[in-house]
């Protein structure tokens, strides 16, 4: 993203996992939105002032949006479940304000986090500062099959867990083609609708 004349649509190009136009063809007519809400959403906080650079306003959307929201959430939750607390000292907010000022060119060299890299280098070993990285890892949602797509195929065709949410036509497309349905980001199609519909019924709904 550094240095893209239209910050907007290189966001979207790296990030979106979904177009409105695959929303569009997955869900019912009577859930179609008359616009692109994510996008508009986006568009909408990028043109906040604060924030020159398109990594800089990817930055500010991630730590004030995405991160609170998604992997921090789920930290929280998971560890207080277990009856633990987490600390997370990368978010301090001390550390948070001195990144932000950081200019944009120094923050994407030697594949990302070039300050923090060549400060850590000092105290840590860099097989560990370099070493491929991490993530939570869910197989079903890049590989559906086996027992987790029966399971899958049970979810979403049961009659008593049909709200008439999904377009018929796309689901029957997915689930005769479990493997080839990838999203741009890599992401399986039939576990992103399983995982909704999982969670509606969790959620009584």
């Amino acid at each position: 993203m550094d240095g893209a004349s239209d910050p907007y649509a290189a966001y979207r190009e790296a990030f979106f996992d979904r177009s409105y136009d695959d929303y569009a063809a997955t869900v019912a007519p009577k859930w179609l939105t008359a616009n692109d809400a994510a996008g508009d959403f986006v568009r909408e906080h990028f043109a906040m002032p604060g924030a020159d650079a398109a990594v800089d306003k990817a930055l500010r959307l991630d730590s004030t949006v995405m991160l609170v929201d998604d992997p921090v959430k789920r930290v929280d939750n998971m560890t207080m479940a277990w009856g633990l607390e987490a600390r997370t000292p990368f978010l301090d907010y001390r550390l948070v304000e001195l990144s932000a000022r950081v200019p944009a060119q120094f923050k994407l060299p030697d594949g990302g986090k070039q300050v923090l890299k060549e400060a850590a280098r000092r105290v840590i070993p860099s097989e560990v500062i370099d070493r491929k990285k991490g993530y939570f890892p869910v197989p079903g949602l890049k590989h559906l099959q086996g027992d987790t797509l029966n399971w899958v195929r049970e979810l979403l065709l049961d009659p008593s867990q049909d709200r008439g949410l999904f377009n018929p036509a796309m689901l029957d497309r997915l689930l005769t083609d479990p493997q080839g349905q990838l999203t741009p980001l890599r992401g399986s199609k039939l576990w992103q609708l399983a995982a909704l519909n999982l969670w509606l019924s969790e959620q009584g709904i």
